[in-house]
């Protein structure tokens, strides 16, 4: 059966900018999978209506581009990942939202992309060209570099100064109205926050929440010499959104396999057993833990190839204690030369007691 789908093409156009973009559907009859592609330079579909069902992949994804879209169906994990295999090129002064670095965490996500425009903003006899893809006149007039105190205007116009280098830019103009206070937004960073999941094998981490900046609003009284600003005093701040932290959990799940004999000894060695030792220390790693990094024994809680109880005593030696088996092996090594005077001390103890 032939899909139903509209095949109205619109052209997405910029001042004095390139064409963006296409987005080809074919059919493969033989197996009913549609394949989309985009291209930079090129126009595409707008509004296709497509059986994405059929296409494989994690989440449903849809790009919004100058009044264009289209949907697709990826496993890409970031927006800069989706959009970089779409070949959708992203200007220096374009905006994404959310970020390139956003983490793909829902089914049904949206990315918006908007594009610079040239403009120029006046402050007195000051002028400055740029490019932005904002539309707030306060922002635009700070990427430029300038000081909005509250109470001023920013008057919007369309400008033909310097018509063959920028087009009909559009102009903004700072009108400065006495106004001694000045308010400004600001992100606040989110905390990486690390959880143990005991049902995820160690040493594998899996994202649990994306981290979300906070915002906060700051207002400052402003202290002038001659019409121009020398200091700021913070009167008052409110935060508008808290931040989400960042959750990574971190597998402790117990592997039911041990580890061979010379992957064993190869961790030994590096850890820093003798030659003349490494035969009585993997015989009490084995009969202790299978020499598996992981174990944890159910009633006591003794951990690791050693069975360190508690098992971050052998933090002492180094941070990575519950994944490493060179740093709990080192930290074996001296348990049993402080305790036992060595290796062939610790095995006449275990072969009497069964422990060591």
């Amino acid at each position: 059966m032939k899909p139903c789908y509209n095949r109205k093409v619109m052209k997405l156009r910029r001042s004095n900018y390139k064409l963006f973009y296409m987005l080809s559907v074919a059919l493969i009859l033989s197996s009913g999978v549609f394949a989309l592609t985009m291209n930079a330079g090129r126009t595409y579909a707008e509004d296709d209506e497509v059986n994405y069902s059929e296409i494989t992949g994690y989440h449903y994804v849809t790009i919004h581009d100058s009044g264009a879209k289209v949907t697709i169906k990826t496993e890409a994990a970031t927006v800069g990942e989706v959009l970089n295999r779409m070949n959708i090129e992203i200007d220096g002064t374009d905006i994404v939202d959310p970020g390139l670095t956003t983490e793909i965490n829902s089914d049904n996500y949206h990315i918006n992309i908007y594009r610079a425009r040239p403009v120029l903003v006046t402050d007195g006899i000051i002028k400055k060209y740029l490019s932005t893809a904002s539309f707030d006149s306060k922002l635009v007039a700070e990427e430029a570099g300038f000081s909005v105190y509250d109470g001023d205007d920013i008057e919007i116009t369309s400008s033909t100064e310097d018509f063959l280098e920028t087009g009909i830019a559009s102009r903004y103009t700072i009108h400065h109205n006495g106004g001694t206070t000045i308010t400004v937004d600001e992100d606040i960073e989110y905390k990486e926050v690390t959880r143990r999941d005991p049902s995820l094998s160690a040493g594998k981490e899996e994202l649990v929440q994306p981290g979300e900046l906070g915002r906060r609003t700051i207002t400052y009284e402003v202290e002038f010499k001659d019409g121009v600003e020398i200091s700021r005093k913070k009167v008052s701040e409110v935060v508008t959104k808290e931040p989400v932290n960042r959750i990574v959990a971190v597998g402790m799940k117990q592997s039911s396999i041990p580890a061979n004999w010379e992957t064993c000894a190869g961790w030994a060695r590096e850890a820093g057993v003798s030659e003349d030792d490494l035969f009585v220390a993997l015989t009490i790693m084995y009969k202790e833990s299978g020499c598996r990094v992981d174990a944890r024994n159910a009633s006591s809680g003794a951990y690791g190839i050693p069975q360190a109880l508690p098992g971050d005593k052998m933090s002492s030696i180094a941070p990575d204690w519950e994944t490493n088996p060179v740093t709990q092996i080192r930290w074996m090594i001296g348990y049993v030369n402080g305790r036992y005077g060595g290796w062939n001390g610790a095995w006449d103890w275990w072969q009497a007691h069964h422990w060591y």
